[in-house]
């Protein structure tokens, strides 16, 4: 199975943490309106993302073998809390003015949400895509 489209969006969500770095470090209140258009940015990305894993990748691991059929299952689980994390931040957070008002309540959230996003992107970098690959 050929994983770079995923691969590639990873990438691209990872190069959207990045810049929502970037933009918190120059004043989260300053830089209100680029980083709700960020959000919204990655947001979008994300939801195709997770859209087209659901919808294709997790299908076709379920006819696997079944050590790898119940790993892309338990990956899959723990996906739809992070992605609950992320659509309750990106709702929260895509306001500017919300984002101005509360500079540190959203540096909070962002760091707690966006580094299990980042942390779960490497670990399926890492560890999953090589054994789907492999499979």
């Amino acid at each position: 199975m050929n994983l770079d489209k995923y691969r590639r969006e990873h990438a691209d969500i990872i190069s959207h943490v990045q810049q929502l770095k970037r933009l918190c470090d120059q004043g989260i209140a300053t830089q209100a309106a680029a980083i709700a258009r960020e959000v919204i940015a990655m947001s979008s990305l994300i939801k195709l993302h997770l859209s087209v894993e659901d919808r294709y990748l997790y299908p076709a691991l379920q006819k696997a073998d079944p050590a790898l059929a119940a790993k892309a299952q338990q990956y899959q689980e723990e996906m739809a809390d992070i992605s609950a994390q992320y659509g309750q931040f990106s709702r929260q957070w895509n306001d500017a003015q919300h984002i101005a008002e509360q500079p540190e309540h959203f540096r909070a959230d962002a760091n707690r949400v966006l580094r299990t996003l980042f942390d779960r992107i490497g670990r399926e970098n890492r560890e999953f895509y090589p054994m789907v690959e492999a499979a």
